[in-house]
């Protein structure tokens, strides 16, 4: 904690700068009403678990958030708790079109959790380097602690043929946010990957490093335009999700549901 700031007391009016948002809790509502939905075979099964998948996308990109931001508190930038990132409103966090609307848009053509924008951060209220680096690492954590728990059910020989299209969009939620974990914790400049590195670097390697942090989206989706990379990203998601016991026909079957347009 930097000299000149003082710690968020918790009472009073200082509660709502920790209370879950309204909106937060309606994408929570619309989550569990798309996954009893698509439990029940209401309708259009295609439309329950697009539901389903899209509004736990958005949950979990708020928890990747606030992830983030709850470490950076702990760790000395009390700030983030008055900018409204511990409420997690997904709305708050840095620029609603990058961390909420492309990255949606992203599962929905392309099947691929892509990381969104991240909270900001004052780096220079940060009590050390080690503590910046888990600001950094928390929000892929999160994802893949988000994939685990997912891929619990298959683990103990769930029956999914009994409700198909809910356990399809399970698999493809699960999937997701695997290959969000991983895309994020590639060391590339402006992703968690490489900012969790960016504490460490000194000089002109540093200089480097922040010259190229704002196209870091960019330098992903390069990378993934590479057929060799592209494949080798894929192999290491399909080795790591059979390891977790998401089943890979399970969780393409949900993918292609949730597209119901088509």
């Amino acid at each position: 904690m930097g000299p000149h700031q003082r710690p968020i007391v918790i009472g009073g009016g200082d509660r709502d700068l920790f209370r879950p948002s309204p909106v937060f809790l309606g994408v929570v509502a619309l989550f569990v009403t798309g996954g009893v939905m698509a439990w029940q075979g209401y309708g259009n099964v295609g439309f329950d678990v697009f539901l389903f998948v899209v509004a736990g996308w958005i949950v979990s990109l708020s928890l990747h958030e606030y992830a983030h931001a709850l470490i950076a508190y702990r760790a000395g930038d009390v700030q983030v708790a008055a900018k409204g990132y511990l409420t997690l409103n997904p709305l708050r966090y840095a620029h609603p079109f990058l961390s909420i609307v492309l990255p949606v848009i992203f599962v929905l053509l392309g099947g691929i959790g892509l990381p969104g924008g991240a909270v900001w951060v004052d780096h220079h209220a940060i009590r050390n380097r080690v503590l910046d680096s888990l600001i950094s690492l928390a929000g892929p954590a999160t994802n893949l602690l988000f994939a685990a728990i997912l891929a619990v059910p298959f683990w103990i020989g769930v029956d999914v043929g009994a409700h198909p299209g809910f356990w399809a969009g399970v698999a493809a939620l699960g999937f997701l946010q695997l290959t969000a974990g991983i895309l994020n914790l590639l060391p590339v400049p402006g992703l968690d990957g490489g900012n969790a590195l960016r504490p460490w670097l000194r000089g002109d390697v540093a200089r480097m490093f922040d010259l190229f942090a704002p196209f870091g989206l960019l330098l992903l989706f390069a990378l993934l335009f590479e057929p060799r990379i592209r494949a080798a990203f894929f192999g290491l998601v399909s080795v790591i999700s059979e390891a977790l016991g998401l089943p890979e026909r399970l969780y393409g079957a949900g993918l292609d549901l949730m597209r119901f347009w088509t």
